[in-house]
Parts: C-alpha cells; structure tokens; sequence
C-alpha cells in the first residue's frame, strides 16, 4: 500500500522519504511544482498543494498510511484541518502528524495554535495517529552564517531558559520509524504521542559559546530584544512570519522548551542510537560552509 508525504520536498520531508524508499515503502508525494521536485523514479509525484481540494482527494486515493506536515504558512489552520477533514473521509487509520513541542502552552504563537488544533481535531475524530512533537530545530541555524561566520554574532533572542534543540536527522528517523510501524501493522494501531528533544539545552549565550569553540574566535549572543531580530530580517521572509517567529522568541525567554529527562531517554531508545549533540551539529555545519566557500 501507499505512503503519502506532504511537505515531502522541505529537509524534513525529503529526508523521510530517503528513509521510507532505503525501507522499501511504495510513497507518494504532494508538491506544488513537480518540475522543480528532485525525486526517484519510484516515487509517485501528485501535483498539488494543501488548500487545493481536489489535489488532496487524489493524493489520498489508495492511500494507507498519511505523513502530514505542514511548514509555517499564514493559512496553516485552513490547510491542516482541511486536510484532516478529507482524511478522514477517505477512511485514512494510520496518520504521522509532525506537531511541535508544547503547541498547547504557547496558545498565543499562530503555528503552535495551528498545531494544537491539529491535535485535538485528531483526538476528536478518534484518528489512530501518532504526534511527534518536536523542539526547535538545531538546522534553524544553517542560515545564520553571515551573522555567526562573519560578524561573530550568535543572533536569535532565544533567551536563557533553553531549549531542547533537536537534530532534523532525527526527526526524520522518529518520523520513519512511525510511518512504517504503522504501515506495516495488521491492523490501525492506538495513539501515540512522541517528544522529540536532543540531550543539550541551549541558550543563547551556551550556543555563542559552541560557535565559538568550533569556530577558534568569540561569537557573542546578539541579546534578548526580539524587536532588534524582527528589524534584522524585514525584506527576508514575510512580515506575518517575522510577527509569529517574533511571539514563539517571546515565550521561549519565558518559559524556553526544556525537555523531560525520560522524552529524551525514550527517544533514543526508539531510535537505537544516541541522539545528535548541538555541538556536533554546529561542527558539522561549519565543515558544510567551508566546502561551499
């Protein structure tokens, strides 16, 4: 039977798919534009996004298993419990829902609201699904370098109460992990909910230091003013994002996104390996640019 990704061209979704095709799995895929979609032969490629109806209903046709992720948009709500809704009526019993940690909590930050609501429609229709929640992803990073490599400023106002930043390598392997438990079960399986949190937690001065160790030169924390990050990135994304992005920064130096000693624990259990460190992460990233140079 047939696995269908969304979001399957982002890091997270393609690294899925490297995985689901590595295990065998018949997948298909949801793209907007199939011409710009670097995938195998093997993969089946619908055009379409997710607020175009009848693209989901073929996309969902013969399917057994759902990954579904959305990436932060302005009409994230629309686009999840649209596409939950026809799901739910195409009959769909094994769903993998890429959540984020603590979407409850943080009812104030569109995308985690989106996500939250997200949650509850699936605990609602009784959907057997598992939710991975993720924390920030520690590949957030990758497009800081100007400020880090070449200015010596570690810049997100993450704050000091930390976050359990995870490794998108990760995530990708609970994801693969889950949509094949499910996939290959005899029948639905129950629900689950799975926390998906590295084993460092960052703040933004232990991140400066990390860059600064790897790098051999001081890398400073650019501070805690949200509003001096929000002026850094006007004509890069979208103002609704920058607002958004702006309001999660708020409540991470509120109450940051620490994981549960026993989250972690369970996460690496399931993964048969040890979780990646942020350390190696930047190590990795460093050597990444240095190739690119």
């Amino acid at each position: 039977m047939t696995i269908l990704v969304t979001g399957a061209t982002g890091t997270i979704g393609s690294a899925l798919v490297e995985r689901l095709l590595a295990a065998g799995a018949s997948v298909r895929v949801l793209v907007r534009n199939p011409g710009k979609a670097r995938f195998p032969a093997t993969v089946e490629v619908v055009q379409g996004d997710m607020a175009d109806i009848g693209s989901i209903r073929d996309a969902l046709a013969s399917v057994r298993t759902l990954f579904l992720l959305n990436a932060v948009a302005a009409d994230e709500l629309n686009q999840v419990l649209i596409m939950l809704n026809l799901a739910h009526a195409a009959g769909i019993e094994r769903i993998v829902y890429l959540s984020v940690t603590r979407a409850h909590a943080f009812p104030n930050v569109p995308h985690f609201a989106a996500k939250a609501a997200a949650e509850r429609m699936i605990e609602d229709f009784g959907m057997a699904a598992s939710i991975l929640r993720p924390n920030y992803f520690m590949q957030n990073e990758m497009v800081l370098k100007a400020a880090i490599h070449d200015h010596g400023v570690y810049p997100m106002p993450i704050g000091s109460r930390g976050l359990s930043m995870i490794d998108i390598r990760d995530i990708a392997d609970a994801a693969a992990h889950e949509v094949l438990r499910r996939d290959r079960a005899a029948a639905p399986l129950p629900s689950t909910v799975i926390e998906l949190s590295g084993p460092d937690v960052i703040t933004g001065a232990s991140a400066a230091e990390v860059w600064s160790r790897q790098l051999g030169r001081p890398v400073h924390y650019g501070g805690d003013d949200p509003g001096a990050w929000a002026a850094s990135m006007r004509g890069a994304v979208p103002e609704w994002m920058i607002y958004d992005l702006g309001l999660m920064m708020q409540r991470f130096q509120q109450a940051g996104l620490e994981a549960e000693p026993q989250d972690t624990e369970r996460l690496a259990d399931l993964l048969g390996h040890p979780l990646r460190t942020y350390e190696a992460f930047v190590a990795d990233t460093i050597a990444s640019w240095k190739e690119s140079a």
